[in-house]
């Protein structure tokens, strides 16, 4: 009998050290019982949520992990796993994006018809989009941000709540793309290589037409033809439509009082072909 006690003691105070562990672990020294009355995997679900209020990340993501490592079965797995990609995108930094990046592509891996799909695709661009980089360094993460985001537009553009948003943020990527590449047709033309400049500024046009700034691409393809052409009026004759789609897409572009007048100089001039 009293071996059969001692037995049954220890077994408690080995049950009674694995809980306070777990709660230690969990709550940072703090007891966190769950209450009898209460779904487990529920009551995790909330005090992440708790933690995630609180922007106490670590915390967060050992609750939410819980979930998803102990509860297989529980309808609010795919929300745990979700959550863990969120306190890793809230979290910020380089090693994090990347691991927040994986837990929203496994997410849709194993929940690929689940109805968050898209809100796991959303995140996972913004793992890209955070770590975009300033239009004259390297693009590689705007590049992966512009494609994660054209699978979202693909997928779910037509039926998400999230598609305006995704349509800004893919329109800012764009737009950093298209910068990059102009800056590097700007150079060429500041250096009077034209025809690498009318061949980058062409490419802009053609690979992104919705570019906000194309009064800039406009103005500088004109001014590169007319310059690097060995006739002016040939020159003028490719250039003056870009300079009339400038007025008339952007009428109030800084440049727009400039091209009036360059329009005007052309015109000007008499119509027999002329050489530089």
């Amino acid at each position: 009998m009293t071996d059969h006690l001692s037995r049954f003691s220890g077994g408690c105070r080995f049950a009674v050290l694995a809980l306070a562990l777990w709660a230690a672990a969990c709550g940072g020294g703090k007891k966190n019982v769950i209450p009898a009355n209460t779904q487990p995997d529920r009551y995790l679900m909330d005090r992440a949520s708790e933690a995630m209020m609180k922007k106490q990340w670590t915390r967060a993501r050992e609750y939410y992990r819980q979930v998803v490592d102990n509860y297989p079965g529980s309808p609010l797995r795919p929300d745990a796993k979700l959550g863990i990609g969120d306190t890793y995108l809230s979290e910020g930094g380089t090693e994090n994006y990347v691991l927040g990046e994986n837990e929203f592509r496994e997410f849709l891996t194993f929940y690929p018809t689940n109805a968050r799909a898209d809100y796991a695709q959303y995140h996972l661009a913004l793992c890209h989009y955070k770590q975009m980089r300033a239009p004259a360094r390297d693009q590689t993460e705007t590049k992966d941000a512009v494609k994660e985001f054209q699978v979202f537009l693909d997928r779910y553009g037509t039926t998400s709540s999230l598609t305006n948003e995704v349509r800004e943020k893919f329109r800012e990527a764009r737009d950093r793309l298209s910068q990059a590449s102009f800056l590097v047709g700007k150079h060429y033309y500041t250096v009077r290589w034209y025809v690498g400049a009318v061949s980058r500024f062409r490419e802009v046009l053609m690979e992104d037409p919705g570019y906000t700034h194309r009064d800039e691409v406009y103005y500088y393809l004109a001014e590169s033809l007319i310059k690097g052409s060995p006739n002016k009026k040939l020159g003028a004759d490719e250039a003056i439509p870009y300079y009339n789609r400038l007025l008339t897409e952007f009428p109030m572009s800084d440049h727009a009082d400039e091209v009036r007048k360059r329009l005007a100089e052309l015109q000007a001039e008499p119509a027999q072909t002329k050489t530089q």
